[in-house]
């Protein structure tokens, strides 16, 4: 009989980083919580209570809101990071509001203290942190550029192409009110833009639902900035699926 591992194995790439032994203990301390569609994980200028790590399938959203009410996102998490990495860095207060945006799988919920205590150990996982922080950096310095720069299509292409490196499946549920509010523009506009990417025979939307048919094409649709992200995570090995 083959002998079984002393760790279980964890669908976080973060969490698999960790020498083999060293996770059964800290999973003592963990919960996991299923990823259930706008699930609350984060609130903005709020201490962080927990940190999440996702385990596969589910998408976490991180925005950031104005005065007036607008709101955009900064960041996307799934089963390559974590949610709460301010933490890490120091700062034990949300910088933004993070919930699950597209539902799927379960995450491993920590107590920021046990975190805190893990991290100044200094052992692999804090290493494998400080190399992720980077990465989070470079995704949030490039999606401002995105933002700023490149058309509607493009950004929902690469933005679509990231959801589905983080599912489970070809098909996954997005509203079109929660596809406008990820791009920052009109429910009509997201109907011409999933229209487009439809037409031309790349996704199929229906009632709410993406399927991608043509993964190729949609990325010779997405802006750079999908091939860029996708070379950052795999630089580190992080990257989640494909």
């Amino acid at each position: 009989m083959a002998k079984k591992s002393d760790r279980p194995q964890s669908g976080n790439l973060l969490l698999a980083r960790r020498p083999a032994g060293e996770w059964t203990s800290l999973l003592a301390h963990c919960k996991a919580v299923d990823l259930t569609r706008r699930l609350v994980l984060i609130e903005r200028d709020q201490p962080i209570k927990h940190v999440y790590f996702p385990e596969g399938g589910g998408v976490s959203s991180l925005t950031t809101s104005m005065k007036d009410g607008s709101t955009v996102e900064v960041l996307t998490v799934g089963r390559e990071g974590m949610v709460g990495i301010e933490l890490f860095m120091g700062t034990p207060i949300a910088t933004t509001d993070a919930f699950v945006q597209v539902a799927g799988g379960s995450a491993q919920r920590m107590p920021a203290d046990v975190f805190l205590r893990e991290v100044d150990r200094k052992g692999a996982l804090a290493r494998v942190l400080a190399i992720y922080s980077q990465t989070v950096l470079q995704q949030i310095v490039q999606t401002a550029a995105c933002n700023r720069l490149h058309d509607s299509r493009g950004r929902c292409a690469r933005w679509l192409l990231l959801t589905h490196d983080r599912v489970e499946a070809d098909t996954f549920v997005l509203s079109h009110e929660f596809l406008g509010f990820m791009l920052g523009v009109q429910r009509s506009t997201v109907t011409v833009i999933a229209g487009a990417l439809q037409k031309a025979g790349l996704i199929r939307y229906v009632h709410g639902r993406v399927t991608v048919v043509d993964r190729a094409g949609l990325e010779a649709a997405a802006c750079e900035c999908y091939a860029v992200a996708a070379r950052q995570f795999s630089s580190v090995g992080l990257r989640p699926r494909r």
